[in-house]
């Protein structure tokens, strides 16, 4: 698939505000609503758009700890690796878990909780008894520098496909 310029517009627009109306996004990308609303549809078809989001204030919800926490595996096995993501993916204070290189630890994973006493449940009540984590390693966020959550799209130019 390729993206324009008017592609391109329209996907920062929406990461800034998800919430613009059809017509607001039109204007803003120099289209009539009609084909504003296809290319958005579009988008979402092909998979560019993966979904809408509110983004929540973690703190005035009372989510005061982000985790990033490193978790060893006793095998590098297929069927291990399936078992520890199904079981992880069942656990709402994992924001993000990834398969990571360059460290002594197999997963690399974002985690929010309340506080400390949470947090010590939440390790040794259900993290560290998956089968196969044999480490865990943690540290903990002090203060947040940057977050985004619009990817930079930059490097997009009319030429580029895009595949997945």
């Amino acid at each position: 698939m390729k993206l324009d310029r008017i592609d391109r517009k329209l996907l920062k627009a929406m990461q800034q505000n998800s919430r613009s109306s059809n017509l607001e996004l039109a204007e803003q990308v120099g289209l009539s609503p009609t084909p504003c609303s296809r290319r958005v549809k579009r988008l979402e078809e092909s998979g560019i758009i993966r979904g809408h989001v509110t983004l929540l204030n973690q703190s005035m919800l009372g989510l005061k700890m982000t985790a990033y926490i490193g978790i060893s595996m006793d095998r590098h096995t297929p069927d291990r690796f399936e078992a520890f993501e199904q079981e992880v993916m069942t656990y709402p204070e994992v924001m993000e878990c990834s398969v990571v290189t360059g460290q002594s630890s197999d997963y690399l994973l974002k985690a929010v909780v309340a506080d400390m006493e949470y947090y010590e449940k939440f390790l040794l009540g259900r993290l560290t008894r998956i089968p196969g984590v044999t480490g865990v390693h943690s540290s903990f966020e002090l203060r947040r520098v940057i977050q985004r959550t619009e990817l930079p799209l930059g490097h997009i130019d009319d030429d580029t496909i895009l595949r997945d």
